[in-house]
């Protein structure tokens, strides 16, 4: 009986270790998102996977608590893993948009709502945030199409912000242009 009460102490123990970890991390996240001015809705896709996180090595430290031993628990996680990295090699994109994802919450200079210029070799797409997801950003085009670019993409592109003040008159020198395109392109076909 003794063996038990110890093992549900150390059970009880690592568990409140675990929520003490979640809550500070949450806190954490919710203060920066605050402080950076990032939407509710992008804070909490950051918060499922901090809890991802935390049950997972809330059911890993139980295994180990509960005489799962290590070399049992690194057997199924190595075929869990091979399983799971089969899967990713064959659509390595998941997980690299779901990581430039978390560092788009994190790092990047640009937000819901921002007007941007995506620049690419043949065509710069430009349009307003209008979310940004776990896999890719979704943009509205000043024609009013709704596009989604993948965040693997954003993180490897040059992507201008377009301040607020400066939209208007970035989109009138853009009408002015295709209005001179369009003018030369009429003169050589006639």
């Amino acid at each position: 009986m003794e063996y038990y009460e110890y093992q549900i102490l150390k059970s009880v123990i690592a568990i409140a270790v675990l929520l003490l970890l979640r809550w500070s991390l949450l806190k954490t996240t919710k203060r920066f998102a605050q402080k950076i001015e990032r939407l509710e809705q992008r804070t909490n896709l950051i918060i499922k996977h901090i809890n991802f996180g935390v049950v997972f090595l809330t059911l890993v430290s139980l295994f180990l608590i509960w005489g799962v031993g290590i070399g049992d628990l690194g057997l199924v996680m190595s075929s869990v893993f091979a399983v799971i990295g089969v899967g990713f090699f064959a659509q390595w994109s998941i997980l690299s948009n779901i990581t430039s994802g978390v560092i788009i919450f994190f790092i990047f200079p640009y937000k819901i709502g921002d007007f941007i210029i995506i620049h690419d070799k043949e065509n710069n797409f430009e349009g307003t945030i209008e979310d940004i997801k776990t896999f890719h950003v979704m943009i509205r085009s000043i024609t009013g199409d709704l596009m989604t670019y993948p965040n693997s993409l954003m993180l490897q592109k040059g992507v201008t912000v377009v301040k607020p003040e400066e939209i208007d008159a970035y989109l009138h020198k853009q009408e002015e242009l295709q209005k001179e395109e369009h003018d030369a392109n009429k003169d050589h076909t006639d």
